[in-house]
């Protein structure tokens, strides 16, 4: 099955995932409807995000870079209403326009499961 996630960045080594802040842990959705997560991103840009990419991936694939990374994950049902909170963090971990690569887990995991085919 796969899920819609947002990503900044997509396939380059500045690739960096949105997640949202519920309490002390960073969540990732994960969206069943690619038009629920295009509408998302558009909310995003609208409070000022840079403008993020939305990509099909496998939700086991998600799910495992979740656990690995110590992040949460919610499924977002097709017609359900996710909006972004109205505070964003400080202090990001990925850069919109980082001046040296910095590898992800994502582009990491990518690999290895690219190496395994």
């Amino acid at each position: 099955m796969y899920v819609y996630i947002l990503l900044f960045n997509a396939r380059t080594e500045n690739e960096g995932i949105h997640s949202i802040r519920i309490g002390d842990r960073n969540t990732v959705l994960m969206f069943e409807s690619e038009d629920d997560a295009t509408r998302f991103a558009g909310m995003l840009e609208a409070q000022d995000f840079p403008s993020p990419t939305v990509e099909a991936i496998d939700k086991q694939e998600i799910e495992e870079f979740c656990q690995s990374a110590d992040y949460d994950s919610q499924f977002i049902e097709e017609g359900m209403l996710a909006l972004p909170p109205e505070n964003s963090v400080e202090e990001m971990d990925w850069q919109p326009e980082a001046k040296e690569p910095d590898v992800s887990d994502l582009d990491r995991i990518r690999r290895q499961l690219e190496g395994l085919l």
